[in-house]
């Protein structure tokens, strides 16, 4: 089509220019012609109306003296009536246009003139002076000019012209006519010969040109592989060895645009390619994928059009052209999904390349993480109850609206008993489980306008607001604690084991005990420290007293930081007697502080708290150092005080240096391993067993005895035990306290004993106060005991003296064997 166009096109301009060239000749020569034809009759013309103008010229003069004659009396006599009438007959005559009469001085005696005058007419104007002979002397007359006469006469056109200008137009088309047809045909025929020369020549043309369009239209769908099929030696030639140069050119430096479109397609954010206006060019594939649509339905959409409506008003495409920012794009089938959309403006000087770029990533994930981070910032991941920020924050305003209003908060602080031993038993997994059911259980069991947080590993917290000020609010908030309590002392199912624990709770009031967050949780923890003080599974009501004895627990933390430096730690020994003969087999070592001031501080108060500060790795390394010292002092002078034991706590077995440590001691003050024992509670050694075992083997390859602490009030059996290189049971001085009256107390030490010597482990016996209970130990063959009743623990000094008096020959305790045996017989 396109070269039938340009043949058409090149016959018709061929066809028209011949005509157009033809018919401009032709005009030009007839108007040449008319001019000549007109010009003739404009000279015939002038020649008659020249003639005619001359007779009109005598005639007005000939008239004009006529009417100065007439007149030039009524002139003299200035009657201006008489000089009306005689000129009346000259009115009359229609070749007189107009006359005038004026006197010497100008003035006007008579004028007219004639109101339609003829157009094209001929005229003639003649002036005549008014002149009279007047006698001024006697005798004789001299001319005298009274006024003057102006005369104006016409004649129309002659007829004779007209005529004359008509025969030769006449003539002159007569003789043009053939002339006329002549140059019409003589213009078709150059027309004709024209279009069929430039039909021939616009054929010739026709396949080069068609050839460099292909070539054209390829390079512009990025095709520059196959060259331009056109060689000629013309300007056509020379513009395609120009497209040829192009092409060669764009194929090295130019990405072609299937390239483009496959680099669009492979990335994973969605693209869109905008005009300045914002209308879609270009969709990538994930464009497509994000928005569920075709890729034709997406182009020639607004941009604007692919957001959510809530998103559209406050979107403006001039500044998201040039930011990165969040919005909501709309799916196909109405999702809404999150994105960031990042613009970019494209420069360029061709309009049509003009406009943006948009890349929207798809960030649901990324929000959904936003959420969870926030939800997570907020509340326990575990319990899904709110965390320790969320609940002071709510605690906090629900204070703020108690202090308006007048009424009363109570914050309940609760903490589980010995929820250490959980972990350490069954492990962190068990106890995580254990926690989850406990917030289970307290969301049911409290109203539901409660709110309940966990603040801290197993420390909950729980506040009841809107209670009335001017009653006393502890008897239902003692109704709401007591019933808390038997929600925690119900069965917890641990892996196939069921465990009972029990809690701890302390109550604070706002605004009666604090009007703050900080300081009503302070005093409600106090009350709770103090409830779990007085053995645990009770509440107890904050007083200013118990917010002391918090403050003192923290300035002993913080004193024993410094007991080790200040030597305000030592040890005591408490001698381990062979029940067969009274004789000291060993001691036990016991670790006191002796603080400046305060007078000796038991374990049971500092030992947790060098737990809770890891204190307890640099005193537990301090007591090894310690009793080395004392035990090779002992020696040195003479007497064997047997297997010295040690308490081994779980932090120091879970040092990863602890075996090392224990190995430069021993070696640094030449002490054989053999002559200490670890005592270990049954809970450490069930917190990880295989780490465990592991470790205790290389304890027991070093030489070390081993013994289980406190048997009996753990979780685990003594089969269970069987794994570890254990060698000694020390049975908890609990049973053996009511021994002699408990049926109870007394099978189970019974039992001990035989299972601890059917399994070839030696037996201690603890908390011997009595001879009642050396007397039951004696009669069921108990190997060991310590207790009071041996004495308080002494000093190395004292221990040193029974080991030299034994080392003479006499058992130091050997008189309670006897007076034990005396208390047997008068019973049997």
């Amino acid at each position: 089509m396109t070269a039938v166009s340009l043949k058409l096109k090149y016959a018709s301009a061929a066809f028209v220019v011949v005509l157009l060239a033809v018919s401009v000749v032709t005009v030009m020569l007839a108007w040449q012609h008319d001019a000549g034809t007109r010009r003739l009759g404009a000279e015939a013309e002038n020649s008659v109306r020249e003639r005619v103008a001359v007779e009109l010229r005598a005639r007005a003069a000939a008239t004009a003296s006529l009417a100065a004659d007439s007149v030039l009396s009524a002139v003299r006599a200035r009657d201006p009536a008489a000089i009306a009438h005689r000129l009346q007959p000259f009115v009359d005559d229609p070749t007189i246009a107009s006359i005038t009469v004026t006197d010497t001085t100008g003035a006007t005696l008579y004028g007219w003139h004639r109101p339609i005058q003829t157009e094209g007419a001929l005229q003639s104007e003649v002036t005549r002076p008014l002149r009279d002979m007047v006698e001024s002397i006697p005798g004789a007359a001299t001319p005298q000019t009274f006024g003057q006469i102006d005369l104006l006469v016409e004649q129309s056109s002659p007829a004779v012209a007209e005529t004359l200008k008509g025969r030769l137009s006449a003539t002159d088309a007569r003789l043009m006519t053939p002339a006329w047809m002549f140059a019409a045909a003589l213009a078709m025929l150059g027309g004709l010969i024209g279009a069929a020369l430039a039909w021939r020549a616009g054929r010739r043309l026709e396949r080069p040109i068609a050839a460099l369009i292909r070539g054209a239209e390829r390079i512009g769908q990025g095709d520059y592989t196959r060259p331009v099929d056109v060689r000629r030696q013309d300007e056509l030639g020379a513009l395609q060895q120009a497209l040829e140069r192009m092409r060669g050119r764009l194929r090295q430096s130019t990405v072609n645009k299937n390239y483009l479109h496959s680099v669009l397609n492979s990335m994973t954010d969605a693209v869109f390619v905008t005009s300045p206006d914002g209308v879609i060019k270009v969709a990538n594939s994930a464009a497509c994928k994000l928005l569920a649509y075709a890729e034709e339905e997406i182009l020639g959409r607004s941009m604007v059009a692919l957001l959510d409506e809530r998103e559209r008003e406050g979107f403006d495409l001039l500044q998201a052209a040039q930011e990165t920012r969040e919005t909501v794009v709309r799916t196909r089938g109405g999702q809404t999904i999150p994105v960031s959309l990042t613009g970019s403006r494209i420069e360029s000087d061709d309009p049509q390349f003009q406009g943006n770029i948009f890349v929207a990533r798809n960030i649901t994930d990324r929000k959904r993480a936003e959420r969870r981070i926030r939800y997570l910032a907020r509340y326990d991941a575990l319990t899904k109850i709110p965390n320790r920020m969320q609940f002071h924050h709510l605690l906090q305003q629900t204070i703020a609206r108690g202090l308006r209003s007048g009424q009363v908060l109570a914050l309940l602080y609760l903490d589980m008993d010995r929820f250490k031993e959980i972990n350490d038993t069954f492990g962190h997994a068990s106890g995580d489980r254990l926690l989850e059911v406990l917030a289970e259980r307290l969301t049911r069991a409290l109203p539901k306008e409660t709110v309940v947080g966990r603040l801290a590993g197993d420390e909950f917290a729980l506040f009841v607001e809107g209670l009335p000020s001017d009653a006393d609010n502890r008897g239902p908030i003692a109704h709401l604690a007591r019933s808390i309590l038997t929600e925690v002392s119900r069965a917890f199912q641990l892996n196939q084991h069921e465990v009972f624990l029990t809690a701890s709770i302390g109550v604070a009031f706002c605004p009666r005990d604090a009007e703050n967050v900080i300081d009503l949780i302070r005093n409600a923890d106090a009350a709770m420290y103090y409830s779990k003080q007085n053995g645990g599974n009770t509440y107890a009501f904050y007083s200013p007293e118990m917010n002391a004895a918090a403050v003192e627990r923290l300035m002993l933390k913080s004193k024993l930081r410094r007991a080790i430096e200040r030597d305000e730690l030592v040890v005591r020994y408490q001698p381990k007697i062979d029940l067969r003969n009274g004789r000291i087999m060993g001691a036990e070592a016991l670790l006191r502080w002796r603080l400046p001031g305060h007078g000796d501080i038991p374990p049971s108060i500092f030992i947790p708290l060098a737990e809770e500060s890891n204190l307890i790795l640099d005193i537990g390394e301090w007591v090894l150092n310690r009793v080395c010292m004392d035990f090779r002092h002992m020696e040195t002078e003479g007497a064997h005080p047997g297997r010295v034991s040690l308490n081994l706590s779980l932090k120091q077995l879970r040092q990863a240096s602890f075996i090392l440590r224990c190995r430069a001691v021993f070696r640094r003050h030449s002490v054989s391993p053999t002559s200490v024992e670890l005592e270990i509670t049954e809970t450490t050694l069930m917190a990880d067993p295989k780490r465990t075992v592991r470790l205790l083997d290389e304890l027991y390859a070093m030489g070390l005895h081993l013994s289980i602490d406190d048997f009996g009030t753990g979780y685990s059996s003594l089969s269970a035990l069987q794994q570890f290189p254990i060698g000694t049971l020390k049975i908890d001085q609990s049973f053996v306290r009511d021994v002699s009256d408990d049926a109870g107390d007394a099978t189970i030490v019974k039992t001990i004993i035989e299972m601890g010597r059917s399994l070839g482990m030696e037996v201690v016996a603890e908390g011997v106060e009595s001879l009642r209970h050396l007397e039951f130990l004696r009669r069921n063959a108990c190997h060991y005991a310590q207790g009071k009743l041996f004495g308080e623990p002494c000093t190395a000094e004292d221990l040193l003296a029974l080991l030299l008096r034994q080392a003479s020959g006499t058992a130091p305790f050997g008189h309670l064997i006897a007076h034990a045996d005396e208390l047997s017989s008068r019973s049997a």
